[in-house]
Parts: structure tokens; sequence; C-alpha cells
């Protein structure tokens, strides 16, 4: 069956200050016509979307779908099923926020990728890092200084785990083998100290020159590439210097920093509504202390660091980071951006910029003829109000992933 939209506003990277009403016509997952008037051939599902938005599904980048714990050291120790049955509400929110693709930024695999996928549970298309690379200390290693239980321990197998601890240029090569044999897309490391984890300064730099280049050689001989947690100016230079794709959160960036990432055409996620949320609602969800103080030292380093990345016009894409309850809040870094930059350009870095981060340009965050059909309707126009993209899909008249309603609230 065919579904027509008739008379919306589009709102993508196409169609920057665009007032023309369109017509938006979807058959088996895929836009097939775009066009000021759609003549049909045979029947369809019409509907009349007069006055309000028609815009690509949103991305996130940077999520951690099986969190569903503040404190990653303790998510980690979680029996396996309850691991997976805490990620099931956290899956279906991110959809009924309007995200309808997000990148696992270490923890899911490719069995939840499958899982969503098939339909066995509702939730975003997953793109999946298994399990994110960290150095022995380093900011995957949850192990408290007093805990000598072995690097190689089988809890970082567990499904609530988000990392493990490799250290080595040979042992690097053979974990990333195996994590792309098992599924998933892209490869996630750590290259410098975090907020999150027990025994690691965010000014430490992680793993040695040796290890991140043999990372970015052998995930590009799996035709993929490497993102990369890096906080510091001199963590970031290195890392994209070595051939690192994306950079994760990068608060502390100087320009410097930002020119080589402009220089290689490396893209940056912001993640700075999970500091936000950290310092508010942390405490009580169970975020530890010595990770609150970390928190509060790159919170406002992060909001800063938007006019660095603009001035030097370095790619950014949407990301958000939360854990445990904090996942509510996922589409607050929408607003957060405004201050730097304007809502069409940040609606960009959660639509086309980010579908270029999962190199699927052309084919997510656009709405456009032979992209799949990721499509929101939104009840007003999120160029005015940003906010529209909030309240927990509030405003969302349609939700439609690859063709499919999750939600409709029009009358056809």
């Amino acid at each position: 069956m065919l579904t027509l939209f008739k008379g919306a506003r589009i709102v993508d990277a196409n169609h920057n200050e665009d007032d023309q009403p369109y017509d938006v016509l979807v058959e088996d997952g895929v836009v097939r016509e775009v066009a000021t008037r759609i003549e049909l051939r045979s029947a369809a599902n019409v509907f009349d979307v007069k006055g309000k938005t028609l815009m690509p599904g949103l991305i996130d980048c940077h999520v951690h779908v099986l969190a569903s714990m503040a404190n990653l050291g303790t998510n980690a120790k979680l029996p396996n099923a309850f691991a997976l049955f805490r990620a099931v509400p956290i899956l279906r929110g991110m959809l009924e926020r309007g995200f309808t693709s997000v990148r696992d930024a270490g923890g899911a695999d490719y069995a939840l990728a499958q899982a969503v996928e098939t339909g066995l549970t509702p939730g975003p298309r997953l793109f999946t890092s298994g399990k994110a690379l960290s150095q022995t200390g380093g900011h995957a290693d949850f192990r408290v200084r007093l805990d000598h239980s072995p690097d190689n321990c089988p809890c970082s197998q567990y499904y609530g785990a988000i990392g493990r601890i490799v250290d080595g240029v040979d042992d690097i090569r053979r974990a990333i083998r195996q994590e792309i044999r098992q599924g998933a897309t892209q490869i996630k490391i750590m290259a410098s100290g975090g907020v999150s984890s027990p025994t690691d300064p965010i000014g430490n730099l992680q793993f040695s020159e040796d290890e991140i280049r043999a990372a970015v050689a052998e995930a590009r001989q799996h035709q993929t590439y490497v993102m990369a947690h890096a906080y510091t100016a001199q963590a970031i230079k290195r890392a994209v210097e070595l051939g690192v794709r994306t950079i994760e959160h990068g608060n502390l960036v100087d320009d410097e920093a930002a020119g080589v990432m402009a220089e290689r055409g490396a893209f940056v996620v912001p993640t700075l509504i999970t500091y936000e949320a950290c310092r508010t609602d942390g405490a009580e969800a169970g975020f530890p202390p010595d990770s609150l103080v970390k928190n509060a030292a790159v919170l406002q380093k992060g909001l800063d660091s938007l006019e660095i990345y603009k001035r030097h016009a370095v790619k950014m894409a949407y990301g958000s980071d939360l854990l445990g309850t904090m996942h509510q809040r996922q589409s607050e870094e929408l607003i957060l951006r405004t201050r730097a930059f304007s809502n069409y350009e940040v609606i960009c870095q959660a639509t086309s910029v980010a579908a270029e981060v999962l190199n699927r340009t052309g084919e997510l965050g656009v709405v456009a003829p032979g992209a799949t059909a990721d499509l929101l309707v939104v009840d007003g126009n999120p160029l005015e109000s940003i906010e529209l993209l909030g309240e927990q899909g509030r405003h969302l008249d349609v939700i439609m992933k690859q063709g499919e309603f999750f939600k409709n609230r029009l009358a056809t």
C-alpha cells in the first residue's frame, strides 16, 4: 500500500528556508517521490499535513541503550536477562521521541540490533560498536582501585558491560576482528580519561600511538572506522592525526585541535546533555560521587566548545550519551546546541550530518527520492520552535520507520 503525505512543509538539508508545500509518496519502506503535486495512479492512504512539518527521523550518534543504570560499574554486573529487559523501554522511549536510528557507543550487539530489525521489540535502527575497547585502567575499566580481579575477567562479556580491556597491538587487532565478526558496524576506543570511570583522570592519554594506529588500520581493512572517546585537546589532536574518524564528547578542545579536525575531515559528536543531566539528576540516579566532581570540570567547557567547533567548521553530529533514568532527556541536546547554532543547523546535525557519520548519506537523514522512509510529522514548525522536537514526542503526529507507522495521530 502506498502512503501519500500532502501539502507538507519539508525541513531537511535540502530544504532550507523553503516554505513551498510538498507531497511525499512512500512505498515499500522508501520515499518514492517528492513534488509540489503528486497524482496517484493506484490506491493509497492519503494524509493531509498542511500547516505541519515533514522531516527525517532523528539520528543520535552516541547512545548506550544497555546503560539502564547511571553507575556503569554496577550496570556491568547486572545479570544478562536484567540488562536485556531493562533496555527494552530505553529503546522504545528513543523511538517515541522521534529517533529512528541510533549509533550505540559501547554495549549493544548484533543480536539486539536484529531484535529491533525483526520487530521483536520496538526501537530505533541500531548501529552497534559491540564492546568499546579500553586499556587497563582506562575509561571502560570500572574496577575500583582495590579490585584485583584479572584484566581478562569474563565479567566484561556480560550484557551490561559497555567495554572490554585490551592491551597491545596484537590484542587490539584480535578484539576488533572479534567485534566485527560479531556484527559491530564501527569500532569504539577510549583515547582519554573519562567522567564515569573510577581511576583515570580526564587528562590522561589512553592507548599508545601504535595501538591507535593498529585500531584504525584494522577497522579500515573491514571497511569501517574508529570512533574515539576523547576530552582534551591533546587527546583529540593525537587521535585524529592517527586516523580516528569521529571524536566523542570533545569538551576540552582548543583552536589547534579543532583546526586539525577540520583539515582531516573528522567529525565531532558532543554530548552536552549528559553533563547537564548528571549535574541536576546524577546523584539521585546513582552516578558515583567522584564522577560528579569530574562532570563539573567539563560541563561549562563542553558548552564553550561549540563556538570553537563552529569557528573551524568542524562537522558536528548529534549525541546524548545518557545513562539510567536520564535517558528521557535525550531531546534536550537539541535545545542546548541552539546557544551556538540555528535551529536549522541543529536539525541537520541530528539528521543529514549524523547520516554521514553512519555512512548512510542520501539513505537516512533526508526526505528525498530513494531515501529510507524514516519520517516525522511535527505539529508546527521546529525551525521556529525546536522545543517541538522535545517533550517525549508530544508534538509528533507521525513517527514512521522504514515506511511503517510507529505512531499516527492523523486522520485519513
